[in-house]
């Protein structure tokens, strides 16, 4: 969090977006086509997969469809997509093709759909990390007396190579003086299991001149001579009894020494060849959609005016004219409302969502002529309601949908009811009773919830409720419809419908399930809106076969469900809860797991397992679905925290720290260490007696290999990361969120510009608003003020941003290294 370092920039990224499908996949011809075989999809941060789709049906231009989130938790060079074909008899699944996007062009593509050809799968252009070396040069006196150069190379370390196979790599490197007709070789030391070898070995080249320069004992490397001289730094892997893979390379020409005879930077590797081989075949397509997030957030002390300046924005009047309200305004256009999210998480963690909202809402009542399209547009009020519940309620989805989600994926009855859609041998009576049944119990979990729904949002319910009823106070109904336009059409159908973007199931449904989803989706927004508005609700549907299966619900039992269940998200009245808390499942996923406290000597000792974290507990089992090997209670939990990689020489290691020994865990990839970190810390940090230090290493040996104490009881050498109550407002990064508000601000300042033109217009003043049609200026001269004073706040913090981007490091720095070049 921003409370950690006062005076250091934070460098956040993560990426957003959807594989969407692919077209003629593999050769056009020969015996590799894929017409018979299975693909997925699989995204990688440089080497290391951190996202793959599920398998898909035989076709040769599948459509995946699937949605992806994540926060990037390490530095990395390149984002690459790959398309497999899933191999029944062969071990490894075969490589179709891939994309590969190098992170500085990630911004060409952000947010837009774009089909990208798919490139050959090559190991020599899979690469990653950077090396760290000095080239100088020294005279050297020679035997005959003369004076010579010596080109002197000294590799130092490297950082960030690829895991091989799962596990740390056997790096070693090659150092070679490449010129016309020489090629002068040397090699290090083999450095065992790591991916940041510390190497320190220093290599001498004589540097000569040919025939032709006969004459002139002392010189300098001239021009003529360093254009033909480069070194090749080549970074391979230790194959023992394999072959050796090669791991990265980069070429540095000995020309940069003609004006500093010493040079010592951090490079990234590159593939041989930069990964530019042409291509024998066509491979197909992926059509990807791919937005890449990048906030430099500063010291907490720069965003404080412009955060005063968001928070004040429920006491401004009109809302119209708050700085939260004009910054959904200028973005509108270009952005939608997405830049309303980072305002809504900001407002919420201050506690200042729930009069802003009420405020936001009661401006476009006042601009709603009928009762019965009350909040049905996306207006910025629909759209902050929108992000507060995606945000407050996600674990109320996954209470009242999940379980019943997955019956009906894992059951997976035929639910068509269409005639025109109906497969050969269906019984539509039989898809009618299957998806009867899906549709009453999704619809009974919904109408049976109202206890387990976050105060939050029954806050904004109420208030909804509220102002509806004084809007339109001959309607009896329009109080119901305010609050289930919501709560059923934008919420509970939504997430029926799409249950991956909710992260209730892991992918995208496949068609036939897709479909299922579909139905009910539209069976519960009409139960919804119809049991609170009238009977008469049949009529709305244009589909025979809709108004036929509609018919099977419409009952007053229904309608008085729907009623009450209305009624008590959206009252003063205190509702009932049994006090014990249902069990559900947060978390769970195929991992390694040290063997705790059985051997104490053997690092290796590490299992596979399937970890599975739920409200209530953390287990493991031998396989998913078995009995639980291990089962720690939730409250037992007294940190969560990374552990070094020297500990096991294992990549994203966490340690779950309980009252019996730690759980040693390594996950997959960056991301899902991170994903169980967080989840962990999350169900956990209201539990009593959790610790304030922890030992960063593990006990081997007789000893911490942390901080060498040898009493395995005594307390932790490093602070714990701190913990905060279980509040989902206090997990919100409030500087970053403000630093977004501030991009979006900056994005937009010609929009901005001319708002503020048109406040200052006549034209406003005298209630001509032709010019300023595009804006919402209701009081023009309170909204005039507001602009001006964002205008300030923003050339200052742009300010800052200048005067800390001038202090960034110079190229070759281990944070800012150079892109080395190839041949």
């Amino acid at each position: 969090m921003a409370e950690e370092d006062d005076t250091k920039i934070r460098i956040l990224q993560s990426l957003r977006g959807k594989i969407c499908e692919a077209k003629n996949l593999g050769p056009s011809s020969g015996p590799n086509r894929l017409r018979d075989l299975c693909t997925f999809c699989t995204i990688s941060l440089d080497q290391e997969e951190v996202y793959r789709t599920k398998v898909y049906e035989k076709s040769v231009s599948p459509f995946y469809g699937e949605d992806f989130y994540f926060e990037i938790p390490r530095p990395f060079q390149c984002l690459s997509f790959y398309v497999y074909a899933k191999s029944m008899f062969q071990i490894r699944d075969l490589p179709v093709g891939k994309v590969a996007i190098r992170k500085e062009d990630l911004y060409k593509y952000c947010g837009k759909e774009s089909w990208f050809q798919l490139q050959p799968v090559d190991p020599h252009s899979e690469v990653q990390g950077k090396v760290h070396f000095e080239m100088k040069l020294n005279e050297l006196i020679t035997e005959h007396g003369s004076i010579c150069q010596q080109l002197v190379v000294q590799i130092i370390a490297c950082q960030g190579l690829p895991l091989i196979s799962g596990q740390n790599c056997d790096p070693y490197a090659t150092v070679t003086l490449v010129g016309p007709a020489r090629s002068d070789q040397k090699k290090t030391k083999v450095k065992k299991k790591t991916s940041d070898p510390q190497f320190d070995e220093t290599f001498h080249f004589e540097v000569t001149r040919s025939s032709s320069y006969k004459g002139r004992s002392h010189f300098h490397v001239e021009e003529e001579d360093i254009e033909k001289l480069e070194i090749k730094v080549e970074l391979w892997n230790n194959g023992n009894l394999a072959q050796d893979v090669f791991l990265g390379e980069t070429r540095v020409s000995v020309k940069i020494l003609r004006n500093d005879h010493v040079h010592r930077a951090w490079y990234l590797l590159q593939p041989k060849g930069n990964g530019t081989k042409s291509k024998p075949d066509d491979l197909g397509s992926l059509r990807l959609k791919v937005t890449y997030t990048e906030d430099n957030v500063l010291p907490s002390a720069c965003y404080t005016a412009l955060r005063n300046l968001m928070l004040k924005s429920p006491d401004v009047k009109p809302i119209s004219a708050s700085a939260a309200h004009v910054l959904g305004d200028i973005c509108r256009e270009s952005l939608g409302y997405e830049a309303l999210l980072p305002v809504v998480r900001l407002l919420l963690h201050h506690n200042r969502l729930l009069p802003f909202l009420t405020s936001v809402a009661a401006l476009e009542l006042e601009n709603t002529q009928e009762a019965n399209t009350i909040f049905r547009g996306n207006s910025l009020a629909t759209r902050c309601i929108d992000d507060m519940m995606k945000i407050v309620g996600k674990s109320y989805l996954t209470v009242t949908l999940k379980p019943v989600l997955n019956e009906i994926f894992e059951s997976n009855k035929t639910c068509e009811i269409d005639p025109v859609k109906l497969k050969e041998g269906d019984n539509v009576e039989v898809n009618k009773e299957n998806l009867q049944g899906y549709v009453q119990k999704v619809f009974t979990s919904i109408t049976q919830s109202s206890s387990s729904c976050p105060p939050l949002m029954c806050d904004v319910f109420r208030s909804l409720r509220q102002l509806a009823s004084k809007r339109f106070p001959a309607d009896p109904h329009v109080q119901y419809s305010a609050v289930s336009s919501f709560v059923f059409l934008r919420f509970f159908a939504v997430a029926v419908l799409s249950p991956h973007t909710f992260q209730l199931r892991t992918h995208h449904p496949d068609p036939e399930i897709s479909r299922t989803l579909t139905l009910i989706s539209k069976t519960i927004q009409s139960l919804g809106s119809w049991g609170s508005l009238s009977k008469n609700k049949l009529s709305s549907f244009k589909e025979t076969y809709m108004y036929d299966f509609f018919k099977l619900f419409q009952e007053d039992e229904c309608i008085e469900k729907v009623k009450k269940f209305l009624d008590e998200i959206s009252s003063n009245v205190s509702k009932e809860s049994s006090g014990v808390e249902d069990s559900f499942v947060l978390k769970e996923g195929e991992v390694h797991k040290r063997a705790q406290g059985r051997k104490r000597i053997g690092k290796k000792n590490f299992k596979k397992r399937w970890l599975r974290l739920t409200n209530q507990e953390l287990s493991y089992h031998k396989q998913k679905g078995k009995e639980a090997l291990c089962v720690i209670p939730v409250k037992n939990i007294l940190g969560v925290e990374k552990l070094e990689e020297s500990a096991f020489n294992r990549k994203n290691m966490f340690q779950v720290i309980h009252s019996e020994k730690p759980l040693y865990v390594q996950a997959g990839n960056c991301v899902e260490t991170n994903s169980w970190i967080e989840v962990l810390s999350q169900v956990s940090r209201c539990n009593p007696g959790r610790l304030s230090t922890f030992h960063p290493s593990a006990y081997v040996g007789g000893s911490w290999l942390c901080c060498k104490e040898l009493n395995e009881n005594i307390p932790g050498c490093k602070p714990c990361t701190a913990t905060v109550l279980a509040n989902i407002q206090l997990d919100i990064d409030c500087d970053r969120e403000t630093e977004r508000i501030f991009s979006f601000f900056s994005s937009s300042r010609s929009r901005l510009q001319k708002m503020e033109d048109a406040c200052a217009g006549m034209s406003v003043y005298l209630g001509q608003q032709e010019e300023c049609s595009a804006f919402t200026i209701q009081d023009p001269k309170e909204t005039f003020r507001t602009i001006k004073e964002l205008g300030e706040v923003l050339d200052d913090l742009q300010a800052h941003h200048d005067s800390k981007g001038a202090l960034t490091d110079e190229p070759g720095t281990i944070e800012n290294p150079i892109v080395g070049k190839t041949a």
